[in-house]
């Protein structure tokens, strides 16, 4: 097992690693909507965090050897399904053709209070 770690996204906040290697898939750890630079929640709707989100991912996924076009399961974690839509036309424009398997869920609450968090499963 290799963990997986990159200025290109924020830093772990807790005891965790941004992603784990093994054999040859990459699981990564749940990202928020945070700048990698300034630590701060970027403004904006859940468009916009759901893009810093993806982001994230993906300098995770590029730091491990792996890709956006490499994952195939994504957890979405919602503060509120009113946001679904804007959330998944992000997402999909973001993954176009290759389409992971996904689940999607409603949480009471996420860590800074950001709108949306996503996790990831991808082939190296």
């Amino acid at each position: 097992m290799k963990t997986v770690e990159t200025t290109g996204a924020p830093a772990a906040i807790g005891p965790y690693s941004q992603a784990v290697i093994t054999g040859n898939l990459v699981f990564c750890s749940g990202q928020i909507a945070l700048d990698p630079h300034s630590g701060q929640v970027v403004d904006g709707d859940a468009a916009a965090q759901t893009r810093r989100v993806l982001a994230n991912l993906s300098a995770v996924l590029e730091a491990a050897g792996s890709s956006l076009s490499r994952v195939v399961k994504c957890t979405v974690y919602l503060k509120s399904m009113a946001d679904f839509a804007a959330m998944n036309q992000v997402y999909s424009e973001t993954f176009g053709s290759n389409r992971p398997a996904r689940a999607t869920v409603e949480v009471s609450r996420l860590p800074r209070d950001v709108a949306v968090e996503i996790d990831a499963i991808a082939v190296l």
